[in-house]
């Protein structure tokens, strides 16, 4: 028999996944046990629920099988370490005790960015915790191996069992000191939703959603902070576009090709109004200038209507905050919409050197894009074959390769 959910199932068991995970380590207080208990619950409705039907609450009926494994592990425990009096309730009590219905989603949130974990490893385990990514989609968003970022989650499992990290929201004081981690993972699982890095699906709607669905309780916990409110503006400003962005084929439609009409108005007014509400408070971040840009390519009629000089003057101040690679190469495109391909080409000379973007595909095909512009039309088709080989995205690898067919076509 096939353990592959339909898609609706699968889709509503990754939507409950961090829900119940939060519930049965709020009893259990044991995060990796918890983790695996709530796994093979998974497994069991992604067997069991095709062929038997939905349970008349999926999150109860998860909640009870993930409470039963953790009671077969305590008892297996208690019997090896002689602590069987630790055991306090019976799997029947357990399995007939009502289920609450608060959403822990957001205390597992901060429970994952403690500050007793490196920043790396919150945030790796947060998305494999709450995002639901798998360890490959991980290393792709922190852009190293697989092995590497399964060696950091573990770790960060053991870290979170041996330090007794209490299962409860901390109070403002310390929510503040976690919240630069938290952003980060909300932001890291929204771009996997709004760009799968492997796959056959453009997008993952599921993340995306789940990660605006927290960026709003977050901003509702917080609503003071500009960068959480600038990370919700942001998130909304740029899904506003996701319906334009792959044809009835899944193929993947580039900005400057895409139906603004199709693009959410009710997203990019909310998005606007809550980043024009935030910019005036005072102190402003990376993710407050990455939604001005995005409101930027929003406001746009049409893409020739892009104020490319504003958005090169965002990325100037942006690149002034972060290190991030991926900043200094969305700054050389909006360089090159300004001055030129070939200014674009120098600005992006910088990142050969860098480990993080060297061998990434996007480095690649914007390199192959610049390229075409100047009329070097032979390294522009080899720049667009490697980025299609470096990518997991099958929808950015046939998009690649067909600009790279499109020019050899040419006389």
């Amino acid at each position: 028999m096939s353990t592959h959910p339909e898609p609706q199932i699968e889709q509503l068991l990754r939507e409950l996944t961090p829900q119940v995970l939060g519930m049965v380590v709020r009893r259990y207080h044991d995060f990796s046990a918890a983790e695996d208990a709530v796994q093979e619950a998974s497994l069991a409705a992604a067997i069991q629920w095709p062929t038997e039907g939905l349970p008349n609450n999926p999150r109860a009926w998860l909640i009870q099988v993930a409470f039963r494994r953790m009671t077969d592990h305590i008892r297996s425990e208690a019997a090896r370490r002689r602590r069987e009096n630790e055991v306090a309730v019976s799997r029947d009590e357990l399995v007939n005790q009502p289920v609450a219905e608060e959403d822990d989603t957001l205390v597992l949130l901060f429970m994952c960015c403690h500050p007793v974990l490196t920043n790396a490893s919150a945030i790796a385990l947060t998305l494999r915790a709450v995002g639901g990514l798998t360890t490959v989609e991980i290393a792709n968003a922190f852009l190293v191996p697989e092995s590497t970022m399964a060696q950091r989650i573990s770790r960060a499992k053991q870290t979170i069992k041996t330090s007794g990290i209490p299962f409860e929201l901390p109070d403002a004081h310390e929510r503040a000191k976690r919240l630069r981690s938290v952003l980060h993972v909300l932001y890291l699982i929204f771009n996997e939703g709004y760009t799968s890095s492997v796959g056959s699906e453009l997008h993952r709607a599921d993340l995306s959603q789940e990660a605006m669905r927290l960026a709003r309780m977050l901003h509702s916990l917080q609503p003071d902070d500009t960068e959480g409110a600038g990370l919700l503006a942001l998130m909304l400003l740029t899904d506003a576009r996701r319906k334009a962005r792959s044809n009835g084929d899944g193929e993947l439609v580039p900005l400057e090709k895409q139906d603004r009409g199709l693009w959410d108005r009710e997203q990019i007014t909310e998005g606007v109004a809550l980043l024009s509400a935030t910019l005036p408070k005072g102190s402003v971040g990376p993710y407050q200038l990455q939604a001005a840009i995005a409101a930027v390519h929003d406001e746009a009629p049409h893409y020739e209507d892009t104020d490319w000089p504003q958005i090169l003057a965002l990325y100037e101040l942006l690149k002034q905050m972060s290190d991030n690679p991926m900043v200094t190469l969305n700054h050389a495109v909006a360089a090159a919409m300004v001055h030129g391909p070939n200014r674009g080409l120098e600005l992006l000379e910088v990142l050969k050197e860098n480990t993080r973007l060297a061998n990434h595909f996007r480095l690649n095909a914007v390199r192959a894009h610049l390229l075409e512009l100047t009329g070097d039309r032979e390294t522009a088709i080899e720049q667009y074959r490697m980025a299609a080989n470096k990518t997991g995205s099958l929808p950015e690898r046939n998009y690649l390769l067909t600009q790279a067919a499109r020019l050899s076509s040419k006389d």
